[in-house]
């Protein structure tokens, strides 16, 4: 697993953000069965671009706390068999299925951690997992959908020791 990780924002997380993402990211792609080395993008920013961006791609001109832009058109979510007609999603360099991009503010992870009352680190690992499941085609548009991912993402966490 690849991370690409740009840090836009002069906010410090204060928790070892790299290794943390990595870890979450590769416990979802191991609970999805994901049969590839995958690679990510992840910006780390502010509200303000943030709230450009969601204002840009999603007409909503507010900050939020994550961003995901997957880049797979997965018809069900984990659903690697669209992958295989398709070789444009592979890195040349390194063969790596290109997942997409995250977008995470730095001050709402802050924001929510305190607002939920759990650690910095928990909300920005939640996000990271919440994130890399929309990366692998999970929604939640609806409430079955929202329960769905509600319990992979806890899953996720809990795996590797990061609870409330």
């Amino acid at each position: 697993m690849t991370i690409q990780i740009e840090y836009e924002t002069d906010l410090e997380l204060g928790i070892d953000y790299s290794t943390l993402a990595h870890q979450v990211a590769d416990q979802v792609l191991d609970m999805e069965e994901c049969p590839y080395e995958a690679s990510v993008n992840l910006v780390l920013t502010d509200n303000e671009e943030i709230m450009r961006v969601n204002t840009e791609f999603r007409d909503i001109p507010r900050a939020t706390d994550v961003l995901s832009f997957p880049m797979i058109p997965f018809e069900s979510p984990a659903d690697y068999d669209i992958i295989e007609e398709d070789d444009t999603l592979f890195d040349l360099d390194t063969d790596e299925l290109l997942l997409g991009d995250i977008m995470i503010s730095v001050e709402k992870v802050f924001a929510q951690a305190e607002e939920y009352g759990h650690s910095v680190k928990r909300e920005f690992c939640f996000l990271i997992a919440h994130s890399m499941l929309h990366l692998l085609g999970y929604d939640h548009m609806t409430p079955e959908e929202a329960a769905v991912m509600e319990q992979k993402q806890e899953a996720a966490l809990q795996a590797l020791g990061i609870t409330r």
